[in-house]
């Protein structure tokens, strides 16, 4: 088993570090030296950029999300709990585990939303 943590943990360690490098990538300054986005009435580039800002703080804020779980899931391997769910104390599925190595609640509780 001992092998096993090892593997789980180096890949959390590994997606830890590329979850952090895109979501320092999307919450950087924007480059454009000016920094002004237009609001005008018409549809213009000011426009595009507002959108794109849009969609970049969604990633972000899901990027945040899968990273505190990641966070959260190796604290559960220094706590001896990986593989029991946060919201019920059960085990977590071996299959969702595979699936998703920073689960930290069970299906039923994932879908409850527990």
């Amino acid at each position: 088993m001992t092998t096993d943590v090892e593997a789980v943990r180096a890949d959390l360690e590994e997606r830890r570090a590329e979850l952090e490098s895109q979501l320092g990538a999307l919450t950087e300054a924007p480059r454009d030296p000016l920094g002004a986005v237009s609001f005008g009435k018409r549809v213009g580039e000011g426009t595009s950029q507002a959108v794109e800002r849009l969609v970049q703080t969604s990633a972000a804020k899901a990027l945040w999300t899968k990273l505190q779980d990641v966070v959260r899931a190796l604290g559960k391997l220094d706590e001896g709990t990986y593989g029991r769910c946060d919201a019920c104390g059960g085990p977590i599925e071996p299959d969702r585990l595979e699936a998703i190595p920073w689960a930290t609640r069970c299906v039923s509780d994932a879908r409850a939303g527990r």
